[in-house]
């Protein structure tokens, strides 16, 4: 049993169906529905699924501009074999969806999770309707506003939030083909983005560090003339985002959480697509292993995201605490320096991890400052 159908829920269900395993996944919200979050994801995510992802791509990023206070810029090109990947959300979560659904997995929607709890061995789920489900195995993938990791005692104890407001405008205004940007300067604590799609560009503002940053709508209307679009346009979206916040326990007894529910989202860069889509694949590795009895319990399952994951976000998170105190400095010493843009490449596009350079970063940073 799943609970959300986004990119980790949706994710998990495939693979798990494919395994052979009876799988329902449970999704609060009707079908097709508007995500206006950024898109972004590494292209090395292909890895993880047995079946093209090209259908649900929108754009393929090579060349990443960088700015601060819209000016100063930094190009970074990213290697020809590692791009990094723009996906409506909507798009790429139905796709996946679909692929779970071909392999033999359910879809209950829309399926609001009232009542969650544990009977004998069997987990039981009840929605608002009173629809009872039962389960042996639970995945918790229902995003940065899950009430259940902190019931069950899942992912960090105390809960760090990115705050983002995400707007998609129609046309493509001045943003060229394969060209993503990022603005340092006009955030406090953070960055904003732009991300091209066939017939519109995702923009967004994200802040890091403290409370949520108060004059976003001054920065939009500074960022959108620049890549061509009236600067009250658009209907913005703001959301707060669970990040990495420290190594946790991801399983209990038959249950495991993903995805943002997991607070696995990335807390320099706010990558979250590459997370929620590497957990889904072994969350359900691990629960298919405990199924068969192969294993005793799923603490393979946080081992392994410690591993593939955490590792280089704890060096991620002391690179974010330094960076977006001092973005100035940073903006200087990391983003400019001469093997800055291949570096950034090689992390965007999911070739090299944060804990390659955090060490010679950090140093860098505090002894600047």
């Amino acid at each position: 049993m799943i609970i959300g159908g986004g990119a980790a829920g949706a994710s998990a269900a495939f693979h798990l169906a494919r395994s052979k395993k009876k799988v329902t996944l449970l999704e609060k919200d009707l079908f097709p529905r508007i995500k206006p979050c950024a898109g972004g994801m590494a292209a090395s995510v292909q890895d993880l699924f047995p079946f093209s992802l090209e259908p649900a791509i929108e754009e393929v990023i090579k060349r990443v501009e960088f700015s601060w206070c819209l000016s100063d810029k930094v190009i970074a090109n990213l290697p020809g074999s590692s791009p990094f990947w723009i996906t409506k959300r909507e798009d790429l979560d139905c796709f996946l969806i679909e692929k779970a659904i071909n392999e033999g997995a359910e879809l209950l929607k829309p399926f609001k999770v009232s009542k969650l709890f544990k009977e004998g061995q069997n987990w039981i789920v009840s929605s608002e309707k009173g629809q009872l489900i039962e389960a042996k195995a639970l995945v918790i993938a229902d995003g940065s506003r899950s009430p259940w990791p902190e019931m069950f005692d899942l992912g960090p104890k105390k809960i760090h939030y990115a705050s983002t407001t995400s707007v998609r405008l129609k046309g493509r205004g001045l943003i060229k083909k394969g060209t993503s940007r990022f603005e340092f300067g006009l955030v406090n604590h953070g960055f904003a983005w732009a991300f091209p799609m066939q017939e519109s560009v995702s923009v967004g503002v994200g802040t890091f560090i403290g409370k949520k940053s108060e004059n976003t709508n001054e920065i939009l209307e500074k960022l959108l003339p620049s890549i061509g679009f009236d600067p009250q346009e658009g209907e913005r979206e703001h959301r707060s985002l669970r990040v990495w916040n420290g190594h946790s326990k991801l399983h209990g007894e038959g249950v495991v959480a993903i995805g943002d529910a997991a607070s696995l989202c990335d807390p320099f860069l706010a990558e979250g697509l590459r997370p929620a889509l590497i957990s889904g694949f072994h969350a359900a590795k691990c629960i298919n292993l405990w199924l068969e009895e192969d294993v005793n319990d799923l603490n393979c399952y946080s081992e392994i995201m410690r591993d593939k994951w955490g590792n280089s976000m704890a060096w991620g998170r002391r690179i974010s605490q330094v960076f977006y105190r001092f973005p100035k400095v940073g903006y200087q010493l990391g983003i400019k320096r001469p093997t800055a843009p291949e570096r950034i490449a090689q992390i965007l596009s999911g070739k090299m991890s944060y804990g390659d350079i955090a060490q010679r970063v950090i140093k860098r940073l505090i002894f600047q400052q």
